[in-house]
């Protein structure tokens, strides 16, 4: 009788390790297709739909600037409670965040050789006087960067005067600006050509986005790296 129990317990046994390999390899074998059908689903999904982002150019322009050029992108005030916003090669030289604009026209002075900012200032042109502006336009050296954007109204203390020195950095519209336009130009202290750069929105009653002003102007581009 013992021999009988024994051989019946390793019987037992035996058949009990037997189908716990039997059902373990199978359980092996689901689980590694059931990963590989997870893994390869994913890896098709990727192809199908590849995660794409559009690239992110300087000062958020819409086209990378070639090789030698500074990126820029300019916008002038939003009636008389936005302020203007210039930037230069992903660098915000002049908004309403940094604190240093006001109502007038907003200038930035950039080294037309290394992009970096020489001064930025605004001069306001219906409170204040012109000829703090001159003199400032004046020396202005050779060779400098200068982006101008106007903030509420930018045009009533200009004179002929101001307006020729504007005009001598390259501007074609400075001369027809007027009360509450928006303009924002883009020039050069010894430009020997017209500036490409340059945007004018006519303050008009009809028009206007805003009571009493018009909308706001932007304009962007990239400016060629003075090498003399």
């Amino acid at each position: 009788m013992r021999i009988a129990g024994v051989i019946k317990l390793v019987v037992a046994v035996t058949v009990f390790l037997l189908v716990f390999y039997v059902i373990s390899q199978v359980f092996e074998i689901k689980m590694d297709l059931s990963l590989g059908s997870i893994f390869a689903k994913s890896a098709l999904e990727t192809i199908s739909h590849p995660t794409t982002k559009a690239p992110r150019y300087r000062c958020g322009i819409a086209k990378i600037c070639p090789e030698k050029h500074f990126a820029f992108k300019i916008a002038s005030g939003a009636a008389n409670v936005v302020g203007p916003k210039i930037c230069v090669d992903d660098n915000i030289l002049m908004s309403g965040v940094k604190n240093n604009v006001g109502r007038g026209i907003n200038t930035a002075l950039v080294n037309g050789k290394t992009g970096t900012v020489i001064e930025t200032k605004y001069f306001d042109l219906w409170g204040g006087e012109v000829g703090p502006f001159i003199e400032f336009l004046k020396k202005i050296t050779d060779g400098t960067i200068v982006l101008m954007a106007t903030y509420d109204d930018g045009a009533t203390k200009l004179n002929d005067e101001s307006r020729k020195q504007i005009s001598e950095l390259g501007s074609t519209l400075i001369n027809s600006l007027a009360f509450r336009d928006n303009w924002v130009f883009v020039g050069g202290k010894g430009i020997k050509t017209k500036s490409p750069f340059e945007q004018h929105i006519k303050n008009n009653k009809d028009t206007n986005k805003y009571e009493g002003w018009p909308e706001v102007v932007e304009m962007e581009g990239c400016i060629p790296q003075k090498n003399e």
